[in-house]
């Protein structure tokens, strides 16, 4: 059996004032592609599936249009968990639209999927909160899946009946986990958790986390998730939530967060994205096999000394979203940042590393000579508060005004 893993599309999100929907297009077509070729039964989207709780109308086009392609007709079924920037009713109010594609959403880690026939090909076997049994086509083992959609620490103490933080709350997530799994995983099956989670493994080292992910998943206030709680059961974890593509050690079985399709903000410039491909038999070590994504544009961050050597360089790549950085001893002026502007029509932001070499470990506490002249002494001031840099021409040439006003 084949399964496509992927995660956090995060439709509608924008680069500062660059909207991604064309990328975010391109990229989920492509994954469409990928499912065709493999010739992929069953398809995991874990979590984040909107970038915000209200969506723009045409993220949520974007959404079902793809995940009914993902479908292929209803030959294939397609699982798709709510995240942390989802809103988990507005996810599962498409119940309906998905019983017509072969489509099952869980909003809620105790979401139960009613019993019903799907219109495609597989069958829903059975079903308890958080969990599915499928019967699909062309394959004579059931594959099981452990549901478990990111919720909020109010709403997983509710769901577990704790009122404590911390490890009271993470040991009902691993029973919750168990129970599902000695009840109904066995070896005459294929056996599946997918969750939107902050997962590591327990004494090791904390997995990357970008920028906008970072301490916003908690479960009962503990920041993370163990992989040595997952049941011995489970063949695959397919995990959303983390952007880039990793692998956590330290549980019975691989545990992989797939990436996003895209990069979506500079702490993960010049990242590869995937998709993942696992091969799955009852009873036996899956086979995992990341797939490189090629759509969208590459996020850099180069540093550069001289405006002309970064003029050159954002010239010579056009394909990317550009943060750059130039070191230099005064600030930009307008025709500088205009040449900037120019040389690159997505340069997401310029920032100035105002300061002098020379001068950066220079003690920056001095004596006032108070026999230098006022323009002089500004100099000195505006040095003082600027990392020992000059101010420019334009800042000079205003001091001068206010000085000739002054003594008029």
């Amino acid at each position: 059996m084949k399964i496509l893993h992927t995660a956090d599309w995060h439709l509608g999100k924008r680069l500062q004032d660059f909207q991604r929907l064309q990328e975010q297009q391109a990229v989920l077509q492509e994954i469409v592609d990928i499912a065709d070729r493999e010739q992929v039964d069953l398809v995991i989207v874990a979590g984040d599936l909107f970038d915000t709780f209200n969506p723009d109308p045409k993220a949520e086009d974007l959404l079902y249009c793809t995940l009914k392609n993902l479908t292929a007709g209803g030959s294939r079924p397609v699982i798709a968990i709510a995240g942390n920037h989802d809103n988990p009713d507005r996810i599962e109010a498409q119940d309906h639209f998905g019983r017509e594609c072969g489509i099952i959403f869980s909003g809620f880690p105790k979401t139960e999927v009613h019993a019903y026939e799907l219109s495609c090909e597989a069958k829903l076997l059975q079903s308890a909160p958080g969990f599915i049994e499928l019967k699909l086509p062309r394959h004579a083992a059931p594959v099981r899946i452990i549901l478990t959609p990111y919720a909020n620490e109010s709403r997983m103490r509710s769901y577990f009946g704790q009122t404590s933080f911390g490890d009271e709350l993470r040991e009902q997530l691993r029973q919750h986990w168990v129970t599902l799994a000695d009840t109904y995983m066995d070896d005459r099956g294929i056996n599946l958790l997918t969750a939107h989670l902050f997962m590591m493994k327990r004494g090791g080292e904390q997995p990357e986390e970008s920028d906008d992910e970072r301490s916003i998943l908690q479960v009962g206030g503990a920041s993370v998730v163990y992989t040595d709680m997952i049941p011995p059961q489970v063949q695959y974890t397919a995990l959303g939530h983390l952007h880039r593509y990793q692998s956590i050690t330290g549980g019975f079985s691989p545990v992989v967060y797939s990436s996003s399709p895209l990069a979506y903000s500079f702490a993960e410039a010049d990242q590869q994205k995937y998709v993942v491909l696992v091969d799955a038999e009852p009873s036996e070590p899956v086979l995992v096999t990341p797939i490189p994504l090629k759509t969208g544009k590459r996020l850099l961050r180069p540093r550069f000394k001289q405006v002309a050597e970064a003029v050159d360089w954002l010239k010579d790549n056009p394909n990317c979203y550009a943060e750059i950085t130039l070191q230099t001893p005064t600030y930009l002026t307008s025709e500088e940042r205009r040449a900037l502007q120019q040389a690159h029509q997505s340069l997401v932001t310029i920032i100035p590393d105002v300061r002098d070499v020379e001068l950066a470990d220079q003690e920056t506490t001095q004596t006032i000579d108070l026999t230098q002249s006022m323009e002089s002494l500004f100099t000195d001031y505006f040095k003082s508060k600027n990392k020992g840099q000059e101010p420019n021409d334009r800042l000079q040439q205003l001091f001068k005004e206010i000085l000739a006003t002054e003594s008029e």
